[in-house]
């Protein structure tokens, strides 16, 4: 008798996991976002209207929450879509479902909350979820002993200026690749009596950045905008050009796991301010080449060849050491050598002996 009560047991358990739910969960990409809105679609299979609020059931790896979600908008027939904010300490991983209801179970992957450090210093993959503030160009302090003592350090970030998610980047997705960008390079020289900055260079720009979403196209990723750049100054040492440019990407992975990137930087002068002949020693094009090994050695190359003949050329090389960790900033050893004219806009025409410098980035 107990064989045949555990077999009737068995078959009732079968029996009820072939019976659909009465309501189904669904998302448009099954990914949301720790601490930002996101939103999800409940189907009804059972003929009852859906509600005006739900709640739902979130299950994290070693989290688990009820989360009240409300309607942004009426039914359409059988639909509804609802909206609400993801708990902060959820990530990776979340299991949803009906509270009290026979629904479905949805998975959804849920990136951690956007951090300022965190954003501008670790590396994502190519198709994680990109946070409105993001790295741009190298972040360094480096520093060097030719001809006296200097220091060279750059910040660099961009802000994506609409989300995808919500608002008008909801409604008109393009300009979701609409974003501000701000570089600032600063020449620090030590050996001076009042130690004062021998310039500094001011790099604001507006552009627009497209990636490719298939195999149809023949380049990875491109920029298109508008750059100012100036050094702040006035009289004989202002410095200022204003540029339109494209910025190509291509993308080469390899099958060790490292990456090959080339961006060249193409660009044209609108207004050249005080220094008109600027072309005779940059020339119109910056070609940038980089090395990743898997992110343990990175090398990255940019070289100018200006209409004269003239030029420079940067070279950039980091090694990641995991001893050197300030909470979420992962430490690189940073090496980096210039050779030729304009290593900043002060001096655009004049070449100084190469340079050496050494020191640490937290985005190399």
């Amino acid at each position: 008798m107990r064989g045949l009560a555990a077999l009737v047991g068995v078959l009732a358990a079968f029996q009820a996991l072939a019976e659909p739910p009465d309501w189904i969960l669904a998302s448009s990409d099954a990914r949301a976002v720790a601490g930002r809105p996101f939103e999800i679609l409940l189907v009804s299979l059972g003929g009852e209207p859906p509600p005006d609020e739900i709640n739902l059931r979130l299950k994290g790896d070693v989290d688990e929450r009820i989360l009240r979600m409300q309607a942004v908008g009426p039914a359409r027939g059988t639909q509804r879509a609802y909206s609400a904010t993801m708990p902060t300490g959820l990530s990776g991983p979340v299991a949803i479902d009906l509270v009290g209801q026979a629904s479905s179970v949805l998975v959804l992957r849920v990136a951690p909350k956007p951090d300022a450090v965190r954003t501008l210093t670790d590396k994502r993959a190519p198709e994680e979820y990109e946070p409105p503030l993001s790295e741009n160009d190298p972040m360094y302090f480096v520093l060097g002993a030719r001809s006296g003592y200097s220091a060279r350090f750059q910040l660099s970030f961009k802000y994506r200026l609409f989300d995808q998610s919500e608002g008008f980047g909801q409604n008109r997705p393009w300009l979701s690749g609409l974003y501000f960008g701000y570089t600032q390079n600063s020449l620090w020289d030590l050996s001076a009596q009042s130690k004062p900055f021998r310039d500094t260079n001011y790099r604001p720009s507006l552009f627009w950045k497209w990636e490719r979403a298939d195999d149809k196209a023949w380049i990875d990723a491109a920029r298109f905008g508008a750059e100012h750049e100036s050094n702040g100054k006035d009289a004989d040492r202002s410095r200022s050009i204003n540029t339109l440019f494209i910025r190509p990407e291509w993308h080469w992975h390899l099958r060790n796991g490292d990456g090959i990137q080339f961006t060249p930087h193409l660009h044209k002068y609108f207004d050249t301010g005080d220094n008109p002949d600027i072309a005779a020693y940059r020339g119109y094009v910056d070609w940038r080449a980089r090395y990743d090994a898997s992110g343990e050695w990175i090398a990255t190359g940019v070289a100018r060849i200006g209409t004269s003949g003239k030029g420079s050329l940067l070279v950039d090389l980091s090694k990641r050491t995991r001893e050197l960790r300030f909470g979420p900033i992962g430490g690189y050893l940073h090496l980096q050598y210039f050779n030729g004219y304009g290593e900043d806009i002060l001096d655009y025409n004049v070449r100084r002996k190469p340079q050496l410098r050494v020191g640490v980035a937290i985005v190399p």
